[in-house]
């Protein structure tokens, strides 16, 4: 009789240890190579998990820095503004004593200036006091030369003191 298929013992047997060998090695496999291939997978899932967390701690450290330089430059601003004001307040006391300091100079220079003149009014009085005694030792000259009378003498003496005047004396 043909079979259709020709199913003898030989060939159950050979399929039922085919069957059996396909089962075991892959068992074996799966053990070798679906456990690893597992735990890595397993791995690189927790490796991501970890990198996201990472990630957003990362985001909010830097979040918190940000509003922290940010309330820092706040900070700057209002500190740069009051080094700013006092170096302004600085400046008007420097500015202040400066100009007294030349409004004191400026009368020093004025009084100097005023001595000087006092001074100088007296040298040249001096002078024209000078002045007069060499007039008046030439008027004396001439009138020896010229032999005249102790009356005409007089009248000369008179005549330049009044020409002279008591201004000149005075002053």
């Amino acid at each position: 009789m043909e079979r259709l298929f020709d199913l003898d013992p030989q060939l159950i047997h050979d399929t039922i240890l085919l069957a059996i060998s396909v089962l075991v090695l892959f068992a074996i496999l799966s053990y070798l190579l679906w456990n690893p291939a597992k735990k890595l997978l397993q791995d690189r899932k927790d490796k991501i998990a970890n990198d996201i967390a990472s990630a957003t701690s990362d985001k909010e450290e830097a979040a918190k820095l940000k509003a922290e330089y940010e309330a820092k430059l706040k900070d700057v601003d209002k500190e740069a503004d009051a080094i700013l004001a006092e170096a302004r307040q600085k400046a008007l006391k420097n500015e202040t004593k400066i100009v007294n300091e030349a409004k004191e100079e400026a009368q020093r220079i004025i009084k100097r200036a005023e001595e000087e003149a006092v001074l100088e009014k007296k040298r040249v009085a001096d002078e024209v006091k000078q002045e007069m005694v060499t007039i008046a030792a030439l008027m004396a000259k001439k009138v020896v030369t010229a032999n005249i009378d102790t009356s005409v003498q007089d009248s000369l003496v008179d005549e330049t003191l009044r020409e002279m005047g008591d201004s000149t004396w005075q002053s």
